[in-house]
């Protein structure tokens, strides 16, 4: 056995242990918390003990993946995937790519910024007015359309309506997200007749409803039992197992306390075996955990994403695409998984490049 598996660990986990902490009544809290020992610095220092194998590696059933024009190693890349709207009351741009020439704009902008995906919704997920299904498709075919002519980007569609996936998907879209993680059944046939890729996400109200309190025995565990049940549903329906994906649903039907678990936690949702996307960009337990508003996010959805896909998120979510590319790409060359780009520092004979 293992030392990972003997201590209950996903293969590859980081455990970092400090000193004994007790739960419940038994653990001091305020002022009659016992003091924290001195502390000593240099060798005289005891250092906390830490086993450090490395970052989790989830254990995928198909890391390599050929979505749309592209092929991605999962066990090697994380993929940057951006966000057009085309809502007037879209939670982070308030309607700004609304109109059809600045939502094709702004994809393009997002390709090439290095975006690796973009994901195109005609409809938020938060409770707002109707949009009838045909006014949907009307919103988001067009820039799927233009997009696919443009660029070899893999192009998802964010819908929970099987007739706008598969109007979608005849314009050239190779995902369909689905946020409410097939709560209609036929969205896992539109996508079986096809050869797309479906996004299987963890939501509790129906479509577009409120779901005020949410509560969980166990959130991440009631997130990875819903997804397993919603993965077997699609796998009945024909998808194969090389074509889902799953995300965990960040904030949605969740309070800041359950997505900052989640994100704790991600590597049991990555451990089902299907590449994990991760949507942390400018969410309110990102605002609320910094008490940040919209807009002033930026960093803290970095710091989100850098540890989710430290534990194992290979799709990463994002609005700012160049910041979110370098930090997905640093992660890569920490790791060993790529090279590079210019590794000249202490190397020149003449010494380093002066400073511009």
């Amino acid at each position: 056995m293992t030392a990972d598996a003997a201590l209950g660990l996903p293969t590859g986990a980081v455990l970092v242990t400090g000193p004994e902490r007790t739960a419940g009544p038994e653990r001091a809290a305020g002022p009659e918390r016992a003091a924290s020992p001195e502390r000593t610095t240099g060798p005289e220092r005891t250092a906390a003990p830490v086993l450090a194998t490395g970052p989790v590696l989830p254990p995928l059933r198909h890391p390599v993946r050929r979505i749309g024009r592209r092929t991605f190693d999962f066990d090697r890349r994380i993929a940057v995937m951006a966000i057009v709207n085309r809502t007037p009351d879209s939670f982070h741009d308030r309607g700004a790519t609304f109109a059809l020439d600045r939502a094709v704009a702004a994809a393009v902008a997002a390709v090439d910024e290095g975006a690796d995906w973009v994901d195109v919704g005609g409809v938020k997920f938060a409770p707002g007015p109707e949009v009838p299904a045909d006014e949907e498709a009307d919103r988001v075919v067009p820039v799927v359309r233009a997009l696919v002519q443009a660029s070899d980007v893999v192009v998802s569609v964010d819908t929970f309506r099987p007739e706008v996936a598969a109007a979608a998907i005849a314009a050239g879209a190779s995902v369909v997200n689905d946020t409410t993680g097939l709560s209609d059944p036929r969205m896992a046939d539109v996508v079986a007749d096809s050869d797309a890729t479906v996004v299987i996400t963890h939501s509790l109200a129906a479509p577009r409803q409120e779901h005020p309190m949410p509560r969980y025995d166990d959130v991440v565990g009631d997130v990875v039992a819903f997804l397993r049940r919603r993965v077997d549903l699609a796998l009945e329906r024909g998808v194969p197992e090389s074509r889902i994906v799953v995300d965990p649903g960040h904030d949605l039907n969740k309070t800041t306390v359950h997505s900052l678990e989640l994100t704790r936690r991600l590597a049991e949702v990555a451990a089902l075996g299907f590449p994990t996307l991760a949507a942390v960009s400018n969410k309110d337990f990102v605002g609320e955990s910094l008490g940040r508003p919209r807009g002033e996010r930026l960093a803290g959805s970095l710091a989100a994403a850098t540890m989710s896909a430290m534990l194992g998120a290979r799709i990463l979510r994002m609005h700012d695409v160049r910041p979110a590319v370098d930090a997905a790409r640093m992660v890569e060359a920490v790791l060993g998984w790529r090279a590079p780009v210019d590794p000249v520092h202490n190397l020149l004979p003449e010494g380093n490049r002066p400073v511009a």
